[in-house]
Formats: structure tokens, sequence, C-alpha cells
């Protein structure tokens, strides 16, 4: 299996003088959301109905039961298992402006966690990965004694699905990073 390298995008982020007009409008949501509009939602922007899923996603899941800083720190874990470095770079810019520590945030990219619930439930993160969904009984009690409702157990899962697809986005498109750069743990 040969494996891509390159430094260029390999498909490019839109300028908004080229974005079809439903990207546009879109991605004027997310520019007066969060004050930038970041190149995977930019290349995303090539397909508005992908774009469109993306942020749905996304929005529903910031109103879900995990804090944000455990959404950051699945993000980052998902990010380094699939070796993506602009999601890791982008999740830990996100995850340093939620206050996570620049050491717990180097921990995460490793799966783990300072926190003890926290390090749990990216040991449940990397057993769905490990095993694709068809994680062993012991990895689905252990998340569920570290203290992890059905409900948050679900999210999670769910938090690992749409970083996937991030993930495999980015290495795709070759996303130009548009956050400070982070290494990927070897």
């Amino acid at each position: 299996m040969s494996t891509v390298t390159t430094t260029s995008p390999r498909i490019a982020a839109l300028p908004d003088d080229q974005l079809p007009p439903a990207a546009a409008k879109t991605l004027g949501a997310v520019k007066a959301a969060v004050g930038m509009v970041p190149n995977l939602h930019r290349t995303l922007g090539h397909a508005p109905a992908a774009l469109d899923a993306y942020v749905a996603m996304s929005g529903a899941l910031g109103k879900g039961v995990l804090a944000p800083p455990l959404r950051e720190k699945i993000a980052l874990a998902v990010a380094a298992a699939n070796g993506c470095s602009y999601c890791a770079s982008a999740h830990t810019a996100i995850g340093g402006s939620l206050k996570i520590a620049a050491d717990e945030l180097t921990r995460n990219l490793d799966g783990t966690s300072a926190d003890p619930a926290h390090a749990a439930a990216l040991d449940f993160v990397g057993a769905l990965l490990e095993h694709k969904g068809r994680v062993p009984d012991a990895a689905l009690t252990a998340v569920r004694e570290a203290g992890f409702s059905e409900a948050e157990i679900v999210e999670i899962t769910t938090h690992v699905g749409l970083n996937i697809f991030t993930n495999m986005f980015n290495e795709l498109a070759s996303t130009e990073i548009d956050f400070p750069r982070v290494e990927l743990p070897r």
C-alpha cells in the first residue's frame, strides 16, 4: 500500500469569491460563531451538503452532555490515532482556549489523561478505534465504572465517528493547517 506525502493541498480551501452560495451562507455563520473560517470548512465548502452535515453534527454534539474539555480530549486522541496533523493542531488550539494545560494536551494526544475519569473515557476511545466499535465487554464495563452514563457513552462514540470523518477528510485533502502546528506522537 502506498502512502501519499504532499505539502500542498490536494483539494484546495475555497476563497470567499469561489464559494458556492449555499456554502457561503454556512461559512458566514461559522465565522460569526467562531471568529474565523477554518480551512477544513473552506475545503468542505466544495460540497455544501457535506459542509452542512459536518456543521450540523458538530452543533448538535455541542449541545450534548459531554463537557467541551472532554470533547477536545477525545478529538486529540482520535487525531493522533489516525495521524491527522490538521486535527491535532486545531484541537490543541481549541483545548488551549478552554484552559486545558499544555502537558494535558500532550497526554491526550497519547490517548491518556491525568484526570482518571477522562483517562477512562480515552481508554474507551482507544478500544473503539482498535476494535472498530466491537469493544470487549471489559472496555464497556470500565467506562461505565468510571461513572459514564449511557448517554455519555453514546456521545463519546458519536464524537469518535465525527472525528474519524474530519481526520479522513483532512488527510485526503491535505488540508493546509491554519492553527499553530502540533507534532504528532510517534
